[in-house]
């Protein structure tokens, strides 16, 4: 008998080491929280799901920079506290990590935690700078679904965003394909919110500058979709740079984000430190 062929979006199936990098990135999550100056589960609404940490540079805190992190999970699992290690290279790049939870599916739909993450901007805009960061200076990053959901920051091509500049790693930009993978018994996506949600269909504010990252052994859909992304940004007129990690997988590539002597860590880094030239 022939074998079933593995679900290209199942990171579990193609990830040996799956189990070992979320240990190890929970276990560093909690040394960030213990090492790096913090303020933690500051509520950006009224749901128990609706809020974010605040980590923060050494030193005086006046007009940092802002840099939101948007964690993956395929909007289903993982929370902000697992990604509270990205704050480590954030924080040495000088800016203030605002580290986002959002509720998730199927409890809620996808609208929901579109609306959750831009609402955590908009607490951002109004609320950061009594934390000493400029609201003027944001950044975000997202990786996976998180990156999918970054896009969803400056998707309106008629107003200025106010995002100087995304990171998207390993990200999902076309929900189509989804609907006919594993994810079809855990969260459904609709015909709906492919259509609604699918970023390489949308336009973007044309001031941003993106910066896609994917690992060099994900899976062909994610490196397909990681193309046609860019090529949408660009035919829009986006500055946008594309690159692949060399020996990278979906889940070590996020690990190496919180490691600035790591590729996809000096990227986050060198994209955060950019604003300020």
């Amino acid at each position: 008998m022939s074998q079933m062929p593995k679900d290209p979006f199942r990171i579990r199936d193609h990830v040996a080491e799956f189990d070992e990098i979320v240990a190890d990135i929970v276990q560093r999550s909690a040394k960030t929280r213990q090492n790096i100056p913090m303020v933690a589960d500051v509520a950006y609404g009224a749901a128990h799901t609706e809020t974010l940490d605040l980590f923060f540079p050494q030193g005086e805190r006046h007009g940092l920079p802002v840099h939101m992190f948007i964690h993956g999970g395929y909007w289903r699992m993982f929370s902000k506290r697992d990604y509270s290690y990205i704050a480590d290279t954030v924080t040495a790049a000088g800016a203030i990590a605002a580290i986002v939870d959002y509720a998730l599916m199927p409890t809620v739909r996808m609208a929901t935690i579109v609306d959750q993450v831009r609402r955590a901007r908009h607490w951002i805009e109004q609320n950061i700078a009594s934390y000493g960061g400029n609201a003027g200076q944001f950044t975000v990053s997202g990786h996976s679904a998180g990156a999918h959901i970054a896009t969803m920051l400056f998707n309106d091509p008629d107003r200025l965003s106010g995002v100087r500049a995304a990171l998207l790693l390993g990200g999902l930009y076309d929900l189509k394909p989804l609907q006919d993978s594993f994810l079809a018994a855990e969260i459904a996506i609709t015909d709906d919110e492919v259509a609604r949600f699918s970023p390489v269909t949308h336009r973007f504010d044309s001031t941003v500058a993106v910066e896609i990252l994917f690992g060099a052994t994900e899976t062909l859909p994610f490196q397909a979709q990681a193309q046609a992304m860019a090529e949408h940004f660009s035919q829009q007129k986006l500055a946008v740079s594309i690159c692949s990690l060399p020996n990278a997988n979906h889940m070590s590539s996020v690990s190496d984000l919180g490691l600035t002597s790591t590729r996809a860590g000096a990227r986050l880094a060198e994209l955060i430190e950019s604003i300020n030239q």
